[in-house]
């Protein structure tokens, strides 16, 4: 099964950008964003296991696997100058994944975002309950708390998330990890309670190219209101 969603499909697009969703989270989340885009821009979700369109599909819980899946399937494109966007779970998910695409020798990834994440990352607990996975998710304002009302959504949703913060909590980037050659665009928001703007500016230390940080105004899920503005900048020349 593919993990790549196609939202838009320009004919000769000059650029393409790939985004990869947060913990829990699923390709749809960046539908919006083809409204915010040029008309040559081909935008792609990452698909993970066991959500929407792959939901019966086997969950995956740890990180190489997973980033090495997306790579293998980024390399067969076509090679046109592409941007990685990844928020929160997905920047470290989109960053592995750059990892192993500059390994195979492709350099037509020009450009790695990464959204309300730190180089290091939170440190994260080896086992969660239920309500601690509830509450991590309801603290950062993801998902509509609500939803973990619905005992049906609850039971749906609390494996796939759980899921995605065990990938997570376990992931450690590697302290040998090799230099990037593309650039970076780092961005968060101010009011973000797990990453300080000082804190993702050290994704600079990670790449031999171009660095940039944004502040934004809100919290970790500052690009809900900021889409377009967010969107425009991750392919900006």
């Amino acid at each position: 099964m593919s993990y790549l969603i196609r939202q838009t499909s320009p004919a000769d697009p000059a650029v393409r950008l790939v985004c990869f969703p947060h913990a829990g989270g699923s390709a749809s989340f960046f539908r919006s964003w083809s409204r915010h885009l040029p008309p040559t821009v081909e935008l792609l979700s990452v698909q993970y296991p066991g959500r929407e369109s792959r939901f019966s599909e086997t969950l995956i819980p740890s990180m190489a696997p997973l980033s090495s899946a997306v790579a293998q399937q980024l390399l067969t494109l076509a090679p046109v100058r592409t941007v990685l966007f990844g928020h929160s779970m997905g920047a470290a998910v989109a960053y592995e994944t750059l990892l192993r695409l500059e390994d195979a020798g492709a350099a037509h990834f020009t450009r790695l975002c990464v959204s309300g994440r730190s180089l290091t990352g939170a440190p994260g607990k080896a086992v969660r309950t239920d309500e601690e996975v509830i509450e991590a998710v309801r603290s950062l304002g993801g998902t509509n708390g609500l939803v973990f009302d619905d005992p049906d959504l609850r039971d749906m949703l609390l494996p796939i998330i759980r899921n995605d913060y065990q990938l997570i909590d376990t992931y450690r980037r590697s302290e040998d990890a090799p230099i990037l050659r593309a650039g970076i665009i780092a961005m968060t928001g101010d009011k973000d309670p797990q990453v300080a703007p000082r804190e993702a500016e050290e994704w600079s230390t990670t790449t031999i190219g171009s660095f940039s940080l944004s502040v934004f105004d809100g919290d970790h899920f500052y690009l809900v209101s900021a889409a377009e503005r967010v969107a425009r900048l991750a392919v900006a020349p």
